[in-house]
């Protein structure tokens, strides 16, 4: 029988190296495994007929067939002479795999830790952020899934809130002509695979399975899944496994390349929106906005710039203020509608304090302030 982490990399090999849709990648797995057909190696000593028994189509079989045998005499010819160039496998610069470097549940939590929290009421109503909108929409998806996923560790909280801001982008972009087509999505490329709505955007998700630390004695293959359920949405409650954003842009473009432009997801080699690159966006975004007097006039000098120190300091600082405001804007809430609903606001609640910034093209990525008393005029009322 397959070991979980065989399985995986037969996906990645269908979906990346064959050029398999995932969907149908996915609901092949179990026939295959049938055939003790679990590798590349397995799949290049056998042919078109049996492979059509699973695929049915014929064209596609022997594309798998191809790709089979093509990899199969890599690896063959890489492990004959060690010290050629092939046999280390190559990368795209900032590519990352976790099962490269192994680390526990507990320890990717811990780095991920975010600045403390600050509920000071009186001191989030004096600040005035100036930041651009994308952070914003990041750190109001963060603190929403603390509410309506609370299941879901930091790690998967980041990457979910970074994948909204992935498809607002996308949807903002196109409808300023900036791009054009249709998105990956749109085309298929997550077909089959799960979803979860998070402030009103479908977000394309990846199981990690095994990873929360509740579930590590109860791993369950994902082949034991029908490949029929998996398009719906996963339950958002304490049930449900801890989750990866997959990015379906990165997907798409990786197809047929030897690299992929994305970190990937351990033991998969699919594209996933990382914790790590959330976080450090969220961190870096917040600046103070300057006071009238503080801003250089033609007549006056230049403001002194502060050390980098003390603005990554400041920074680190306002982000615990972001997040204090809409902790406390949710925490309000809670309780007093449902999780559905919750999410459904935040768009509102988003829209009524984003930034305000320069209409059309020129007003993309531009930055505003940020009034956070603002968020907190959006608390409930007793």
């Amino acid at each position: 029988m397959s070991s979980p982490t065989e399985i995986q990399a037969l996906l990645r090999f269908l979906s990346q190296d064959a050029k398999v849709p995932l969907s149908a990648a996915m609901a092949s797995i179990k026939d295959l495994r049938k055939a003790n057909m679990n590798s590349p190696d397995a799949i290049a000593k056998s042919d078109v007929q049996t492979l059509r028994s699973t695929f049915k189509d014929e064209k596609l079989s022997k594309q798998i067939l191809s790709a089979a045998r093509r990899a199969s005499k890599k690896r063959t010819s890489t492990s004959a002479d060690p010290s050629s160039p092939q046999s280390h496998t190559k990368r795209s610069k900032g590519s990352t795999d976790a099962s490269a470097n192994p680390i526990t549940p507990e320890a990717l939590e811990d780095s991920l830790a975010l600045p403390r929290t600050v509920t000071a009421e009186d001191e989030i109503s004096k600040t005035i952020l100036y930041t651009n909108r994308a952070p914003l929409v990041l750190a109001f998806a963060v603190v929403l899934l603390k509410y309506t996923m609370p299941e879901q560790p930091l790690s998967s909280r980041l990457s979910l809130a970074q994948a909204v801001v992935s498809v607002n982008s996308r949807s903002k972009a196109v409808s300023l002509g900036l791009e054009s087509g249709r998105s990956a999505s749109d085309e298929g490329w997550g077909q089959g695979q799960p979803v979860v709505k998070v402030m009103g955007r479908e977000v394309t998700v990846l199981k990690r399975w095994g990873y929360d630390r509740k579930m590590e004695e109860a791993m369950q293959d994902p082949t034991d899944l029908d490949p029929a359920d998996t398009s719906s949405a996963i339950p958002q409650t304490g049930s449900a496994p801890a989750l990866w954003g997959l990015d379906l842009e990165a997907l798409r473009s990786s197809n047929g390349s030897e690299a992929v432009n994305s970190p990937l997801a351990g033991g998969t080699g699919l594209p996933i929106y990382t914790a790590q690159s959330a976080r450090a966006y969220l961190l870096k975004s917040f600046n103070t906005a300057l006071a009238p007097g503080d801003m250089a006039t033609p007549s006056t000098r230049p403001a002194k710039k502060k050390p980098y120190a003390v603005i990554a300091q400041e920074r680190e600082r306002n982000l615990g203020l972001v997040l204090g405001a809409l902790e406390l804007l949710y925490s309000s809430w809670t309780g007093h509608i449902a999780s559905q609903e919750l999410d459904r606001r935040s768009s509102q609640w988003y829209l009524a304090v984003r930034p305000d910034v320069d209409t059309g093209v020129a007003g993309w990525g531009g930055k505003g302030e940020v009034h956070l008393r603002r968020i907190l005029d959006l608390r409930r009322k007793e």
